[in-house]
């Protein structure tokens, strides 16, 4: 990939333009458009998540890994598990954070808390994070979370 810069005096210096140029739309340029809206998109330091008695701030560099089990979505961090009831999408788009991969449909890991990565049964994998949590990575997203670990 190459990139270069180019001058104009008509663009907003607080808002400039990226335009990307290829052949064709290939899945390396959408992984370009959606890395760029992800550094657009403004990341929280912290999240609120609603409990079932509470609402906790949870910090977004702790959280290790977050899944859904039987309409209950587990978020894994560094001091505890915290439990809720919203949707994982719902938690992806307000992390919006490049760091979190979903590796299946129902599991999301923070790459910053990635440790080992094994070989499982019918080209799934098992991630192992901090605190000794592990979670699937089907199939599916193991092409994925390589490219984004530059493999």
């Amino acid at each position: 990939m190459r990139h270069k810069f180019e001058k104009n005096s008509e663009i907003d210096p607080a808002d400039p333009l990226v335009v990307v140029q290829a052949a064709s739309e290939t899945e390396a340029v959408l992984d370009l458009l959606a890395y760029l809206d992800r550094y657009a998109a403004t990341q929280p330091g912290m999240i609120a998540v609603k409990t079932p008695d509470r609402l906790v701030m949870v910090k977004v560099a702790t959280i290790i890994s977050a899944e859904i089990q039987t309409a209950t979505l587990l978020l894994y961090t560094t001091s505890g598990v915290v439990t809720t009831k919203e949707p994982l999408r719902h938690l992806l788009q307000r992390l919006a954070n490049p760091n979190f991969v979903q590796v299946s449909k129902h599991s999301v890991l923070n790459l910053d808390h990635l440790e080992a990565l094994e070989d499982s049964f019918s080209g799934n994998m098992t991630a192992t994070l901090t605190a000794k949590v592990k979670t699937d990575v089907s199939r599916k997203y193991v092409k994925g979370l390589m490219r984004r670990l530059g493999i």
